[in-house]
């Protein structure tokens, strides 16, 4: 997919100094505001080429039960709640609309946007983790379009070889302060220091370099966790430094899931959703599956793995029969048939396979380890190939 957004980017020249627009980022821009918004949008347009507005995505109940609930935000339709949610919705869409994925117009006083790159747009939706790929190459290419890039790229170089002090950020932080200021409307530093900080520590997060924190150099290399706008509470579990970037996004997901009930069911319901639309008949081509699929079935129970619930890598779509009588026998949704859940790992292994191999962006063969692994307390390794990962769980099985 990273392929299909340089190619969508290639189309455009972002240079700031031509837009004069200081709002090609901005402060409520992070990827997990960013993906449950990408997700309002093509929840509210429902597959309709309609103009919107934010006041339109505001008062979608969608918008309103999910982001009250999971961001511990007030009322969205709550007159007195509009400064809350103002900047919460139209920076999001001010970015898409820069890079494409939307376009925008105005009518008097309000910005019209209609969907443009819907693949994008529901790569972005899909999860946060693709929010912030999404970010990284968005911002990249601005960066460089607008002849910036280079002293980014500086400022890596030093922190990669330990050279790095608060005067080389300051530099970097004053550089880009009098760019925004001598190339859009923008005209005094308090709100330029408000953009900087989500530009450099997307960049710092994915270059394992250091960013800033509360305008300072950080003293740590910048996490993933740290960009959230609702990060998770690490008071009582510590926050491992030493992990990788792809570990980091399991931990963050897992720590959410288990401290905020309506993040986690939210997240359940757009994986089940995702997977509905993906397959029009059941995955496992058994003699159990004629008639219409239904049922879109956690492999690794979601009573038992809280955890996996929302990987798409642990939901497949069956028949009822399927589902009520072999995956649970005797339709006890509280009992797992061990020799069907193989069934479904085999050919949830063939699916994720022929995803990828087609170049599509929907599964990650590490998420698939990393279910495999929780659900039946392995260790495979993540460089495995499917035929090994097939051959691994008939072993797991058949030993059982």
């Amino acid at each position: 997919m990273i392929e299909q957004l340089n190619e969508h980017f290639a189309n455009f020249d972002f240079d700031v100094r031509k837009s004069k627009d200081a709002r090609f980022m901005d402060q409520k821009v992070t990827p997990d505001v960013l993906c449950i918004m990408a997700d309002c949008v093509l929840n509210y347009t429902a597959d309709r080429d309609i103009e919107f507005t934010k006041d339109d995505i505001w008062n979608d109940s969608y918008f309103n039960t999910n982001v009250k609930a999971i961001f511990n935000k007030p009322d969205a339709k709550n007159e007195t709640t509009r400064q809350e949610y103002d900047k919460f919705t139209s920076q999001p869409l001010r970015t898409l609309a820069y890079s494409g994925v939307l376009a925008m117009r105005k009518d008097g006083n309000k910005n019209l946007y209609h969907i443009t790159n819907k693949p994008i747009l529901e790569f972005i939706a899909m999860k946060e983790r693709n929010a912030y790929l999404f970010l990284y190459h968005y911002l990249i290419k601005v960066l460089s379009d607008s002849n910036e890039l280079r002293y980014f790229e500086e400022f890596k170089s030093k922190c990669i070889n330990g050279s790095v002090d608060n005067a080389d950020f300051q530099d970097l932080k004053t550089r880009f302060q009098r760019f925004i200021i001598g190339n859009t409307a923008i005209n005094g530093t308090t709100e330029v220091n408000r953009i900087f900080p989500k530009i450099l520590n997307v960049y710092a997060c994915q270059n394992n370099i250091q960013g800033t924190v509360k305008g300072r150099l950080s003293a740590n290399q910048f996490y993933y966790t740290d960009l959230m706008y609702n990060r998770p509470n690490w008071r009582d579990v510590g926050k491992n430094k030493n992990v990788s970037r792809n570990e980091a996004v399991e931990e963050h997901e897992t720590l959410m899931m288990a401290q905020n009930e309506a993040y986690s069911d939210y997240q359940v319901q757009k994986a089940m959703n995702m997977i509905r639309k993906m397959y029009k008949e059941s995955e496992i081509k058994d003699q159990w599956a004629n008639g219409e699929a239904t049922q879109i079935h956690h492999i690794f129970p979601k009573s038992e793995f809280p955890q996996l619930a929302h990987y798409l890598e642990n939901l497949i779509k069956l028949t009822p029969t399927q589902h009520y009588a072999k995956a649970h026998p005797s339709n006890k949704t509280d009992a797992i048939n061990k020799d069907y859940q193989l069934v479904c790992l085999l050919a949830k292994s063939d699916n994720i396979e022929n995803s990828l191999r087609k170049g599509e962006y929907i599964y990650r063969k590490e998420s698939f380890v990393y279910v495999i692994n929780t659900g039946l307390s392995e260790t495979l390794e993540i460089d495995l190939d499917f035929i090994d990962i097939k051959r691994e769980l008939s072993r797991i099985y058949n030993e059982a």
